[in-house]
């Protein structure tokens, strides 16, 4: 019995190892060089995700072979951030030494909030994060039970109101699921508990590393992967009980035939193979990032340089325009650095814009950067939302944007009613980062095995 996976990135590599764990046949077809997808990486700089949480997640796989996962530590302060008016500001596991940093009045503010996260994080995570996609029944659930006190009605900016310095802060942690924070339903501020509260964690050599201890895992299982291979359609039929199936996926070198396939690709390209009109929902955000070889190593941190207006920043970006003094996140590891700012997707803005205007672009936020956090840079390479469009429809990280309150669930595993066929990553439930993408694809199978039987 053999299964096919679709991607190699985190979603695709647990997905595989499950198929395999279930003494399925399994091969990855992976267009990329390496396993990794958006943690891929150019010359040991990252190119995607450098932030790590629920670090529970990623020893679970590897325990279920009765491997050890790769050494994670917590990392403390978790980021560091600065706001233009020199004010700073480093939160830390430690609560004390957290709210020692602020006012009486933010001190207050702030475990308000991160209490608040907490509640609507433990309310809402079994049934949005650690259960396959929700049903209607277990929606009605949470909504007669946590749902009414997650402030269904309300906007994310409201709830975090805390002054000039938090209320930002609290804002952007929507932003790590591709929302325009200014748009996002209240619900999604249990995002920030799951790093203020349960923390932030970094092994040796960063996303790529742990993509390829993953890697290394699933070869070990005797899963097989074909590199430089590229999908360009999916055949569908007809299975004796009048059911329909995936075929066959199909390559430039050739087909493969399964009796499941896995896809996880970006949601959108999955349905232009299957030849299924895409969805008109409005997309999440993309990324403008320069990624930096340095000529000495610098320490293991996170940096946030906060715009001196947030709010019109994200005006300019949901008008389709490039910010014209967007907020710098910055990530350092020994010889790398990765800097990236929020960008509209290619869905609002136009790849014309991108190809007249992105490198001075570029030098426009590396002139901010040298101004606020000088680095020693040897070399540097722009990625923009055209880039981003490799594993991304239109550029857009996450997908589907989670604004208003249907727009924060994410879509399901199942794709246009082919029973053998699943969708999993960071497009779809239970959303994106590298935990979830790995939940997505464990669970996903296994969603998948239960109910198809060819």
């Amino acid at each position: 019995m053999r299964a096919v996976v679709i991607g190699a990135g985190f979603a695709g590599l647990a997905a595989a190892l499950r198929l395999r764990k279930a003494g399925l046949e399994t091969v990855v077809l992976e267009k990329q060089p390496a396993p990794g997808g958006k943690a891929i990486g150019w010359e040991g700089v990252p190119t995607g995700p450098t932030v790590l949480t629920l670090p529970e997640v990623i020893r679970e796989i590897f325990a279920a072979f009765g491997a050890t996962a790769p050494a994670l530590y917590a990392v403390s302060p978790l980021s560091r951030y600065r706001w233009p008016d020199g004010r700073e500001f480093a939160p830390e596991l430690d609560l004390e030494a957290t709210l020692s940093q602020l006012s009486s009045q933010e001190a207050q503010s702030y475990r308000r909030l991160l209490e608040e996260a907490r509640r609507l994080y433990e309310g809402a995570s079994p049934t949005f994060i650690f259960s396959d996609p929700p049903t209607l029944p277990a929606l009605t659930r949470y909504g007669l039970g946590a749902g009414l006190r997650a402030h269904p009605l309300m906007g994310l900016p409201r709830l975090v109101e805390s002054g000039p310095h938090l209320t930002p802060f609290f804002l952007r942690f929507a932003t790590y699921l591709g929302a325009n924070p200014y748009k996002a339903p209240a619900v999604l501020h249990n995002i920030a508990w799951v790093e203020l509260g349960l923390g932030v964690y970094a092994l040796e050599g960063g996303m790529r590393a742990l993509a390829d201890a993953l890697y290394g895992l699933a070869k070990a299982q005797g899963v097989e992967f074909s590199f430089g291979t590229e999908v360009v359609g999916l055949e569908t039929a007809q299975d004796p009980g009048g059911r329909p199936r995936v075929r066959e996926v199909r390559t430039a070198a050739g087909g493969y035939e399964a009796e499941w396939v896995v896809s996880a690709a970006d949601r959108h390209f999955t349905l232009a193979w299957l030849k299924k009109p895409l969805p008109t929902y409005e997309l999440g955000v993309s990324g403008f990032a320069v990624l930096m070889r340095l000529s000495e190593r610098q320490p293991l941190g996170h940096w946030l340089y906060f715009s001196p207006d947030y709010a019109g920043e994200w005006r300019e970006l949901a008008s389709g325009r490039l910010a014209s003094d967007p907020t710098l996140y910055l990530h350092t590891d020994g010889e790398a650095a990765f800097l990236l700012v929020n960008a509209p997707s290619l869905q609002v803005m136009r790849s014309e814009t991108l190809r007249a205007k992105g490198q001075n672009y570029a030098r426009l936020l590396m002139r901010k950067l040298r101004r606020l956090h000088p680095l020693p840079i040897a070399e540097w390479r722009v990625m923009s939302p055209l880039e981003y469009t490799a594993t991304s429809y239109q550029g857009a990280l996450y997908g589907r944007a989670p604004h208003g309150l249907w727009g924060s669930l994410r879509p399901g595993w199942s794709v246009g009613g082919w029973a053998n066929l699943a969708q999993v990553g960071g497009t779809v439930h239970p959303g994106g980062g590298v935990p979830l993408a790995l939940l997505s694809g464990w669970r996903g199978v296994q969603w998948l095995l239960n109910r198809w039987n060819p």
